[in-house]
């Protein structure tokens, strides 16, 4: 990363600064606002100056991350940051240009095709351009007369995709930041509707915000099911239920973390139905798969859950954040209601003014429906579709070659886009300071799990512009750093 040299240190501060009665000199021009008649004219030059800086910082960084590890990048950022609040400011231009390059230059980028350890997905362009609109209008979704617009395109958006998984009269859905908060919400939910005595069962493949949650809301310990196949045994569900006195909520996983597995959610409805359990589902990853014909028998049975978490910002190429908790019924979310007089107000209620302090724990709230909306309209559910299919047929691409290579093991084929592999005849060490080795010279980001008690490099493919040929050479790099 190229940053400027740094300045002269901070040195002494001078004293106290004259106060508005004894300015000395013009006062400073005030800096334009985002919005407003005049904000477009402002913002363009701006625009360009980040388009460019943006550029300038891929080339700089030319990989999926920076080389030299968390020291080196520590250190070109702060020769960039310089005194980080400087009496003077350099103007916008060139604060745009220095911090969005060194950002740039320095990102684990997704949009890389061997950036592939997360399910942190490359957003789609369409997507960032709906969410600078977002902010740069700056609406707020806790009372409707500070998002008009906003709050009936948020309350299309979520009753449409609620209708994608149920088949009911009024499916609903809350916009979160993410699958955490949208688990959050779903444990909540179950315990108002069950009270603090309610148990939560899951399995060891459950994502770590399950028993966050339950530690939050001051449930009882949440009981944990062995997944020595990656999914929950049914026969062990079923011990359980039948050993678990009073309320239970089971929780399932449509898309784990580690591995993109599926439990199998028909078998688990069916227990949750005979033992009187509620049911959620965290669908984060693999909730997309709804939308395929292809895939979507996968998911069969979600429809029977409580609620559902999706999480648009995996398989749905959105902008952090981008998270939804989807329920069969407005209702079942009657339990959120607040009120907030100079929020809310009975009466503006009553004369016709949307009520939004219920459609979250938070107060203000970015309208992160608008890039959704933005997305969903600008390729349809075809276009939609292909990228979800086409990410999938690329995982299940490589690990057929990873497969048919004398090189490498293949743990086994892909349930959504998640291929675990590792060397052969590699030790677990050996694997670790491999993926350490590419991250710090930045060529590769994989990521890394355990399954069947030996570690396992993870690739996890949603970049939907990944070719062939990049995969050969996610293979070719991993060949040539197992063999030096």
């Amino acid at each position: 990363m190229t940053a400027p040299p740094p300045g002269p240190g901070p040195g002494p501060r001078p004293g106290p600064r004259p106060g508005p009665g004894h300015r000395h000199g013009p006062a400073p021009e005030t800096p334009p606002l985002a919005g407003g008649a005049t904000g477009a004219a402002a913002l363009r030059p701006l625009l360009d100056t980040v388009l460019t800086a943006l550029h300038t910082g891929a080339q700089e960084r030319g990989g999926p991350l920076p080389p030299g590890g968390p020291d080196t990048v520590t250190a070109h950022v702060t020769a960039a940051l310089g005194d980080v609040l400087p009496d003077h400011g350099t103007g916008p231009h060139e604060a745009l240009r220095t911090l969005v390059h060194t950002l740039a230059a320095g990102a684990a980028d997704p949009a890389d095709p061997l950036c592939a350890a997360h399910l942190h997905c490359p957003p789609l362009a369409v997507a960032a351009a709906a969410d600078f609109a977002a902010a740069a209008l700056n609406p707020s979704l806790d009372s409707w007369d500070q998002a008009p617009a906003a709050s009936a395109i948020e309350a299309l958006v979520t009753r449409t995709l609620a209708a994608e998984f149920y088949d009911t009269a009024h499916p609903d859905a809350l916009v979160t930041t993410g699958g955490t908060e949208a688990n959050q919400l779903a444990l909540l939910l179950a315990r108002e509707r069950h009270g603090p005595g309610l148990t939560v069962l899951h399995g060891a493949n459950a994502h770590h915000s399950i028993t966050r949650a339950a530690w939050l809301l001051g449930l009882p310990p949440t009981r944990t099911l062995p997944t020595p196949t990656g999914t929950i045994d049914p026969a062990h569900l079923a011990e359980a239920l039948a050993a678990t006195p009073g309320p239970t909520l089971v929780t399932a996983t449509a898309g784990t973390t580690d591995a993109g597995l599926i439990d199998p959610l028909p078998h688990i409805a069916d227990l949750c139905d005979r033992y009187g359990a509620d049911l959620h589902i965290d669908a984060a990853y693999g909730g997309p798969l709804a939308l395929s014909p292809r895939h979507r028998d996968k998911l069969a049975g979600i429809d029977r859950a409580h609620s559902i978490t999706v999480d648009l910002h995996k398989l749905g190429w959105q902008p952090v954040a981008a998270g939804l908790l989807l329920v069969p019924d407005t209702a079942l979310l009657a339990p959120l209601a607040h009120q907030a007089d100079y929020l809310n107000a009975t009466d503006d209620t009553e004369a016709g003014l949307p009520d939004l302090l219920g459609r979250s724990l938070r107060t203000t709230r970015r309208p992160d429906a608008l890039k959704i909306a933005t997305t969903l309209r600008a390729l349809g559910r075809d276009g939609l579709v292909a990228l979800i299919d086409h990410t999938c047929a690329l995982a299940h691409d490589l690990a057929t070659r990873l497969d048919a290579h004398p090189g490498f093991e293949l743990h086994a084929p892909p349930t959504i886009s998640t291929v675990l592999f590792r060397p052969a005849d590699a030790t677990d060490e050996d694997i670790a300071t491999l993926r350490r080795t590419l991250l710090h010279q930045g060529r590769a980001v994989l990521g890394r799990t355990h399954a069947d008690s030996r570690l396992w490099l993870k690739a996890t493919l949603l970049n939907p512009h990944t070719t062939a040929r990049d995969l050969d050479t996610l293979i070719t790099l991993l060949e040539g750093s197992t063999h030096r």
